[in-house]
């Protein structure tokens, strides 16, 4: 009987042991894939304020202080647009509660009317939505309870180490670029370079876009008529565009909602036009927009958001254009590009057609002249 070769043994052996390893490691990675987001957020929130951290710090001041500095600014400035526009918003929000029964009564008349249908009474609705969300959130108050201390501390830990990375930020590359050969230290500090160059080309993008959505929404809603209209579209660009995912609907749910206490017909009308309006920001400006400010083709832009967001949920989205852009960079430039070759498929625009040359005759032709019986 035929033995089994030594190498069979050694190959299956290191198979196996490869597979347990993959195992474990993806395990892992689930496990600490929220450690990993906010490690990696914090990162990207350091690389965002470095720049006019370094600004102050070559005006003198202690790095840490200038970190310190610049996150309260930041702090402080969100917060204040925030209380400016929530105590807004909530006093909308209260006239827009005492106008709910009468909206109400007219959406029922209208249905009666139009379909001769009825729905349930102010009373029958309200306490069929208090009997259902009593009972779901009976069942989950400790997990909301226990989903809010996690994000607490999580929100903690991700401004802890955005100070620490940012104050620390020579010394950390120090310590990185230590262990390695001078040419590998290059490559770290020029990847951290070109992410922090990226990182600015996508808030800057962001900031444009946020711009051009409150201009947008300033104007549809002056003609209009609703009230706030320049702090509501203020609030709806800068929302839609640095909140992933939900961002769109909570900084259009407030031009909605104030919209909605004037006229019924006004909100409607303002809530097709934010629909509208995103379509075209998602389709036509944002990927534009990105690839000038961050180099990167429209469509890899947009498929980028949709892939880490799918993988890594709002965070994924929110940071995967300046991923990609830092590794496309980071690739170009260990990359050896050669001379196109002419072909229609490499051609972005049609050229006008010209008419077709003559073709030149062969060098063995004879002139037709020459021939027996031409002269």
């Amino acid at each position: 009987m035929n033995r089994a070769p030594t190498w069979l043994t050694r190959a299956l052996i290191k198979a196996a042991l490869v597979a347990m390893g993959a195992i474990v490691v993806w395990q892992a990675v689930g496990v600490l894939t929220p450690l990993i987001m906010v490690v990696v957020t914090a990162l990207f929130v350091a690389l965002a304020i470095e720049p006019p951290v370094d600004w102050l710090v070559k005006r003198g001041w202690k790095r840490g202080l200038a970190t310190g500095a610049v996150m309260v600014g930041v702090f402080l400035a969100v917060a204040a647009a925030g209380a400016a526009f929530g105590s807004m918003l909530v006093g909308q929000i209260g006239e827009l509660v005492e106008q709910i029964p009468r909206v109400y009564e007219q959406v029922a008349e209208w249905i009666a009317r139009r379909f001769d249908a009825e729905i349930p009474t102010q009373n029958e609705a309200l306490q069929q939505v208090v009997q259902s969300w009593g009972a779901t959130l009976a069942a989950n108050a400790w997990a909301v309870g226990a989903r809010a201390f996690s994000g607490l501390v999580s929100a903690l830990g991700l401004v802890l180490l955005v100070y620490y990375i940012s104050a620390q930020g020579p010394k950390l590359r120090a310590t990185i670029c230590a262990p390695l050969p001078p040419e590998h230290q290059r490559l770290v500090l020029r990847v951290w370079a070109t992410a922090q160059e990226k990182t600015a080309g996508y808030i800057s993008s962001r900031v444009i876009l946020a711009l051009i959505n409150a201009v947008a929404t300033f104007i549809m809603l002056s003609i209009l008529q609703v009230r706030y209209a320049l702090p509501l579209a203020l609030f709806c660009g800068v929302v839609s565009q640095f909140v992933p995912t939900v961002g769109t609907y909570l900084g259009g749910a407030g031009p909605v909602l104030i919209a909605l206490t004037q006229d019924p017909v006004k909100g409607l009308a303002v809530l097709i036009f934010i629909v509208a309006y995103q379509q075209v920001e998602n389709f036509l400006l944002a990927p534009k927009l990105t690839s000038k400010a961050m180099e990167i083709n429209p469509a890899v832009a947009f498929l980028s958001v949709i892939a880490l967001g799918t993988l890594l949920g709002p965070v994924g989205a929110l940071l995967s254009l300046p991923i990609v852009a830092t590794f496309q960079a980071i690739i170009s430039t260990y990359v050896h590009r050669y001379s196109l070759v002419e072909d229609d498929l490499l051609v972005q625009d049609t050229p006008t057609a010209k008419p077709p040359k003559p073709a030149d005759p062969p060098p063995d032709a004879v002139p037709e002249a020459s021939l027996p019986g031409h002269e």
